[in-house]
């Protein structure tokens, strides 16, 4: 890491997997908001749904997710049972659309659910959505406590993808973060998923945990290269106690330091460029032949709350506790307590809490950090043209990003602002100067690296 930059990484910034962000939701945004918008989806148009699980047998204690442990089955079957009358609600309320071609489960952990109710939600949600013949039914999955008969129940419902939380193989690392789980484990999942049919095999790898060193994260990198993996995240670490206050049980002296997590983020980088990768965004990489990947070159690559996607629809429907739908007016979240969820639920009602209605100059702003973040580059002007926006509508963008150039964070060129491929790991910063709603505030988002 460049001596410069470290002072512009430690500074807190969103994710930018929305905008306007979560940290600008409000109560005036409900229910209302939410059957109207879903209404008025576009005749014809297709949709995606994500599930949100918000169940784990353990807790890892480096986890930021909406999770719980539930301590015995029964509250999962009951959660269950109304994410089963939830669909049935955003089913109603949706105008005639063009059906599925994007369904989600994430968590917590998915696998959480029994193998009886994990395919009968799937199907469940199929059916009442019209999965479209050539959709993707992906899964977050937690290895350590995946089942045989859960394998063949997913494969079963048409799940075609799925996401394993590997984070470290550093048995170290996982002790000091409350994962324990070997290597021969992870193995033997994924040979399970292959008998299955289920060969699309994503990998979440992290860097900045307690104790993890350089060789940590190449022997994991090298892991996911070894396994074929089809895709591969490499998240940093995001320390906030003050959130998830599970993430105090870490010790704050054990974690690397800012110049050791910059190395570690580079090193699994190598790794996976080395094998041949596709460099996706700011984390992601893909094989070549992808869809991630032939997105990301096509240009139409896009981020949403599950990261970056392939996925083209511009509505998300969004289920159980704290989920977020995104519709072209705006943003909605559901209620996050579980009980004033199911309340929501079973009196009819779509449970929405929170969210935002987006302005024109949200729209703007929102295209042009999604560019940004997708393809470390925007053209503001012909965003400007796009969006039917006056030609100086990001001057001020323009201008906050010209104060990174000197660090070399960003080249900004007659309008066009590139982040070199070197400093991707700061691309939250660049995009930050975008960001017409941001206030600084220590406590609210994750440092930059």
């Amino acid at each position: 890491m460049k001596p410069n930059w470290v002072t512009f990484a430690q500074r807190p910034v969103p994710r930018y997997t929305s905008y306007p962000t979560a940290a600008d939701f409000a109560p005036a945004v409900g229910e209302g908001e939410s059957r109207a918008w879903a209404a008025g989806v576009a005749p014809g148009s297709a949709i995606s749904v994500y599930a949100h699980i918000p169940f784990c047998e353990r807790l890892c204690w480096y986890c930021g997710c909406a999770t719980t442990v539930p301590n015995g089955y029964g509250r999962i079957a009951a959660y269950v049972g109304v994410l089963h009358k939830e669909v049935d609600l955003w089913a109603e309320a949706l105008g005639p659309h063009g059906g599925l071609a994007h369904l989600h489960l994430g968590g917590g952990s998915p696998n959480s659910l029994s193998a009886d109710d994990m395919g009968g939600l799937i199907g469940h949600i199929s059916r009442r959505f019209g999965l479209r013949p050539d959709a993707e039914i992906a899964m977050e999955l937690d290895p350590r406590v995946l089942s045989e008969a859960q394998v063949k129940a997913m494969a079963a419902a048409g799940v075609n993808r799925v996401s394993l939380g590997v984070q470290t193989l550093s048995a170290q690392v996982q002790t000091a973060i409350n994962r324990l789980q070997p290597r021969e484990q992870v193995e033997r999942v994924i040979a399970c998923l292959n008998a299955a049919g289920i060969s699309q095999h994503n990998m979440d790898l992290m860097y900045g945990l307690p104790g993890q060193t350089v060789s940590d994260v190449e022997e994991a990198a090298a892991f996911a290269v070894l396994h074929n993996a089809a895709r591969v995240s490499v998240f940093g670490y995001a320390h906030v106690p003050w959130f998830a206050k599970h993430q105090a049980a870490i010790r704050e002296d054990m974690l690397p330091d800012i110049a050791a997590r910059f190395a570690q983020a580079e090193a699994a980088s190598a790794i996976l460029l080395d094998a041949g990768y596709v460099p996706v965004g700011l984390d992601h990489f893909a094989r070549a032949d992808d869809s991630l990947a032939i997105a990301a070159s096509a240009g139409r690559l896009r981020r949403n709350f599950q990261g970056y996607t392939d996925d083209p629809c511009d509505t998300l429907v969004g289920l159980g506790t704290s989920s977020i739908s995104q519709f072209s007016e705006g943003y909605v979240q559901n209620l996050k307590d579980r009980n004033a969820w199911r309340d929501e639920v079973e009196a009819g009602r779509l449970p929405s809490e929170r969210g935002v209605v987006m302005t024109e100059d949200d729209r703007l702003r929102a295209r042009a950090i999604e560019r940004l973040m997708c393809d470390l580059r925007v053209d503001v002007n012909a965003v400007c043209a796009e969006m039917g926006a006056a030609p100086d509508a990001l001057d001020d963008a323009l201008e906050t990003a010209r104060f990174l150039v000197p660090a070399g964070l960003c080249t900004v060129d007659r309008g066009v602002v590139t982040v070199p491929f070197d400093a991707r790991v700061m691309l939250r910063t660049v995009a930050q100067c975008f960001d017409g709603r941001f206030k600084p505030a220590p406590r609210r988002h994750a440092k930059a690296v």
